[in-house]
């Protein structure tokens, strides 16, 4: 067939984060999306006289013979997809990207070719999830025949465009309420995306997590950047993700991903920065080295991205951009071990942490790292009934956490977990206010030193300082797994100054994102106790005493008294006195 050219409105559309969605649930993703092309899609193209071209696993091509066709087409399209997507879960929501050119284009066989199409496909994908971007092409042709507001996002360099494109977003006016992205600090802000594990081997996630935890450690410390916290950065790994969205969803301008490859005694990191506001790639490189220099090389990646967001910045003012914890690789890939079994959140977890941990200290006693998790492992035993701690596991816990204190005196996240260590431990109230205070003035994006803060004010009876410190923790990380001792702590700040109706808001979403969670089904027994819920007391006992038998009121009081203070704990043992707890 004879190729032929026309000119067309062209119009691209994808599904954004189509790899992740299949990835979490493939089977369902691809009903959806045949419900949405057979219901609503597909129509709406008939509708306004489109033709489909082609079609891909996530997105689409349509030609159309008017511009005005097409954009009709297209912000009724995602009006309709705000609408039904709205309810849904964030991370189970379809959304769209489009864009919309009017070029000159070649048909042959009933495929479509040329620049016209090249630019729409460039345009849908500088487009947000659920938005519409256009050329100016277009813009004009529209102008004062549609009720459309359009805003300029001026010249694009579109890749493999010769030259630049004038680009505007259409405004999709919804009356459905979304939920807004979090606003951009006033400084530079930057989330590290977990990185690829590219050594051909799963049993080495431990070792590629731990490089990347080390680098966000690193560039947090710098206090001129805002950087979200590991723990909710790391809740995007396992699959593709869309940085723009990942951007929204965490408040941060910049993204930073990358992947690790390992043979024998050699490691590469390589790692790239992404401006998501322009979709730019404003730095990428790779690094290359023994591992007995992965300390340098995490040096110079975070040394490279503060160099690149802002340039003014001299190198020797980042100084000890990462943490040095330990000259023993030994040591630090045992600490790595125990902090995965960590994260388990499991008795086993936990028990297995705490053998990895003990030989890292064997090998290295001036490991801090090491030494301060010994303890928050232990806490955590202790606290969910997981094991009977003894007196001389207490004792060592308590001498870890303060040698972690004396050798980690630069290490934010090491100092901040020991002053917890040494207040849950042995009652040292100075030294813990001392360790954390020190650890956020070290690294004020440290998310964990503003969460154990926020812990031992509860702990001291001073909630409005308790809840100024979680809410920092909060902004920090976000998405934090860790995100349910905000809400459980904030809830017992709130008893302790009176305000209990506050106080169970927060528990009961607590308990419905922890519900083997000991201390979050304690404290609510204790809420409903000062607020004479009889009933909802009731049935807040019987669950603490399936998650922990035994409980009383003696026993519990026995157990805080080292690191409560004793106005905090009458308040919380006159509620569960109150509440019917024996």
């Amino acid at each position: 067939m004879t190729a032929t050219r026309r000119l067309a409105a062209i119009l691209a559309a994808d599904v954004a984060g189509y790899s992740r969605l299949i990835g979490a649930d493939e089977e369902g993703t691809l009903n959806r999306l045949r419900s949405i092309r057979a219901e609503l899609i597909d129509p709406k193209i008939t509708e306004h006289r489109g033709r489909i071209v082609k079609t891909t696993g996530d997105g689409l091509l349509v030609e159309f013979s008017s511009v005005i066709d097409a954009l009709r087409c297209a912000t009724e399209w995602q009006h309709r997809m705000g609408e039904q997507s709205a309810a849904a879960p964030g991370d189970e929501r379809i959304e769209f990207r489009i864009g919309v050119h009017q070029g000159d284009i070649v048909v042959e066989d009933g495929d479509i070719f040329g620049d016209g199409v090249n630019v729409a496909a460039r345009l849908e994908g500088l487009a947000e999830p659920g938005g519409i971007c256009v050329s100016a092409r277009v813009q004009e042709d529209a102008a004062g025949k549609l009720d459309l507001t359009f805003d300029d996002l001026g010249e694009q360099n579109l890749k493999n465009i010769a030259r630049p494109v004038r680009v505007y977003r259409i405004r999709i006016a919804s009356t459905v309420a979304v939920k807004a992205p979090l606003a951009l600090p006033d400084k530079p802000s930057l989330a590290v995306l977990p990185f690829q594990n590219m050594t051909g081997d799963n049993e080495q996630d431990y070792f590629v997590d731990g490089i990347v935890e080390e680098i966000t450690t690193a560039i947090s410390r710098l206090p001129w950047l805002f950087v979200i916290a590991r723990n909710s950065s790391f809740t995007y790994k396992g699959g593709a993700v869309d940085v723009k969205q990942v951007a929204r969803e965490l408040g941060v301008r910049y993204i930073l991903d990358g992947s690790v490859r390992k043979a024998g005694n050699r490691v590469r990191i390589t790692g790239q920065l992404i401006d998501t506001t322009t979709s730019a790639h404003i730095w990428a490189d790779r690094f290359d080295g023994a591992l007995d220099d992965i300390f340098e090389l995490q040096d110079q990646v975070a040394s490279s991205v503060v160099a690149a967001i802002e340039p003014r910045l001299r190198l020797s003012e980042i100084e000890r951009a990462v943490r040095k914890p330990t000259e023993s690789l030994d040591a630090y890939d045992l600490y790595l071990r125990g902090l995965a079994e960590c994260h388990k959140w499991s008795p086993e977890g936990h028990a297995s942490a705490i053998q990895l941990l003990l030989r890292a200290v064997d090998i290295d006693p001036s490991y801090g790292p090491a030494a301060a998790l010994i303890g928050w492992c232990r806490a955590n035993q202790r606290a969910q009934g997981w094991a009977q701690l003894s007196a001389a596991e207490v004792s060592q816990s308590a001498r870890l956490a303060a040698c972690a204190i004396q050798t980690a005196k630069n290490d934010a996240e090491t100092l901040a977990i020991a002053g917890l260590g040494v207040l849950y431990f042995d009652g040292q109230q100075a030294m813990a206010d001392s360790a954390i205070s020190r650890a956020i003035v070290l690294n004020p994006n440290c998310a964990h030193a503003w969460m154990t803060s926020g812990m031992v004010h509860c702990f001291m009876n001073r909630p409005d300082n308790a809840i100024e410190a979680l809410q920092r923790f909060i902004r920090l990380s976000p998405l934090d797994p860790l995100s349910y001792y905000f809400t459980g702590y904030m809830a017992l700040a709130h008893m302790l100054a009176g305000r209990n109706p506050e106080a169970l808001t927060c528990i009961e979403r607590a308990v419905r994102e922890h519900p083997r969670w000991v201390f979050a089904a304690r404290i609510k027994v204790a809420i409903c106790g000062h607020l004479h819920f009889v009933e909802q007391g009731r049935a807040s006992i019987e669950t603490l005493m399936e998650l922990a038998p035994g409980s009383s009121v003696a026993k519990f009081v026995e157990y805080a008294r080292t690191s409560v203070t004793p106005d905090a704990l009458a308040i919380y043992a006159e509620g569960l006195r109150k509440a019917g707890l024996p």
